[in-house]
């Protein structure tokens, strides 16, 4: 029997379908927009980011992730979208903290200011 068939006779099992039926499926694949939009967003501009709303990303993630293994069964998929989450958002936060308070910014913008000696 050949892998593909295999695998589409699992997709298409009374089983599989029963599950893709369920809100333990539909609700992390939803879900799935968040981390992709953090993902996108990557290369966009650190003045977009929104550092109290990247931190409750953060947490809000880390709460789900813990959620997903508390929940009878235990939810992967869940999990694995929080975790992605959870990373791109990291990534997001530390590029918020780096173009916010990182000692370059500052050292620029002390260069750049009129020093009050020369009036």
């Amino acid at each position: 029997m050949s892998s593909f068939k295999k695998f589409t006779d699992f997709l298409f099992s009374k089983q599989s379908l029963r599950y893709m039926c369920t809100s333990h499926f539909w609700g992390p694949v939803s879900n799935f927009g968040i981390p992709i939009a953090a993902i996108l967003d990557l290369k966009k501009d650190p003045d977009l980011i929104s550092g109290p709303m990247t931190g409750s990303l953060i947490a809000y993630s880390l709460v789900f992730m813990r959620y997903s293994m508390a929940v009878t069964p235990k939810n992967y998929l869940l999990f694995g979208c929080h975790f992605v989450n959870e990373i791109a958002q990291l990534a997001q936060g530390f590029r918020w903290v780096n173009h916010y308070y990182s000692s370059d910014k500052k050292s620029k913008e002390i260069e750049a200011a009129p020093s009050a000696s020369s009036t």
